[in-house]
């Protein structure tokens, strides 16, 4: 797979190798932020082990102009598309974001997957990887913002990313669908000066948990940029909620705190 897909990935609990495909050449502004790759321009691809094939699910990053030229070709390959929409609104240029699905033997699919990303500007990885100590600090009160969220976080790109899994176990056509794979809400802080922070990432939700879950972010000031499913046979069904804010990082981070103590996800780590 490695070969296949031109870079390597890595092993992610419950048994999934994921590839990270950042979208470096995309250069997008939103509110006057421009975007890092790493808040919200990230491609994956996960994989995991069925029997003797694998299941691969995935969300490739994508220019209005690569849509039709990828999907045409994951088609012609078996892979199939489970939804495509907005994750943002008014950035420019426009994103657009492909949720795929498909299993057979994972080679296969990791050529098939490849053949489709040479038809957009993916960026392959650098050469070499800068060593740990030459990544730049970043400029955030991590701390206090783990605090309110109540959630340990990790800095990967000058982003701190926290990933939430839910406490229900989920499965798309009877395969179980790690947090890994997409099934964890997702937050990203990507940080704009003076202790401010732009935000974005997804909300795991059950159905019930939608309308809260609004009300809790609008009500501290985060916007709601889309409401949609990711997988089309999931179980129980869930919907995602993308958001969007740039304000003080703690005020912001109570406000997400707010947000997913309506929905049944795991306990906070931090107290």
């Amino acid at each position: 797979m490695d070969a296949a897909l031109g870079r390597s990935g890595q092993m992610q609990p419950g048994d999934v190798y994921k590839f990270a495909l950042p979208r470096r050449d995309m250069k997008v502004v939103k509110d006057g932020v421009t975007i890092a790759p790493g808040l919200a321009l990230g491609s994956w691809i996960a994989f995991k082990k069925m029997g003797n094939e694998a299941m691969v699910m995935g969300d490739l990053v994508l220019a209005d102009d690569e849509i039709e030229p990828v999907m045409l070709k994951l088609q012609q390959n078996g892979i199939e598309q489970t939804s495509i929409h907005n994750h943002l609104l008014g950035e420019s240029p426009r994103v657009i974001y492909m949720h795929i699905a498909g299993h057979g033997d994972p080679v296969v699919l990791a050529r098939s997957l490849a053949s489709a990303l040479a038809l957009t500007k993916t960026p392959f990885p650098p050469a070499t990887t800068p060593p740990a100590a030459a990544q730049p600090t970043i400029d955030l009160k991590t701390a206090e913002v783990e605090q309110a969220l109540g959630y340990s976080g990790k800095v990967n790109g000058g982003i701190l990313q926290f990933s939430v899994p839910r406490i229900e176990k989920i499965s798309d056509n009877g395969m179980e669908v790690p947090p890994a794979m997409g099934t964890a809400t997702a937050i990203n802080f990507q940080p704009t000066g003076e202790g401010k922070a732009a935000i974005a990432g997804d909300f795991v939700l059950l159905t019930a948990e939608v309308n809260p879950v609004i009300r809790a972010l609008r009500t501290h000031g985060i916007e709601v940029e889309a409401v949609h499913n990711h997988m089309l046979f999931d179980q129980p069904h869930l919907i995602f909620m993308h958001f969007w804010a740039n304000d003080d990082a703690v005020k912001l981070a109570q406000g997400l705190r707010a947000a997913l103590n309506e929905t049944s996800s795991q306990k906070p780590q931090i107290k």
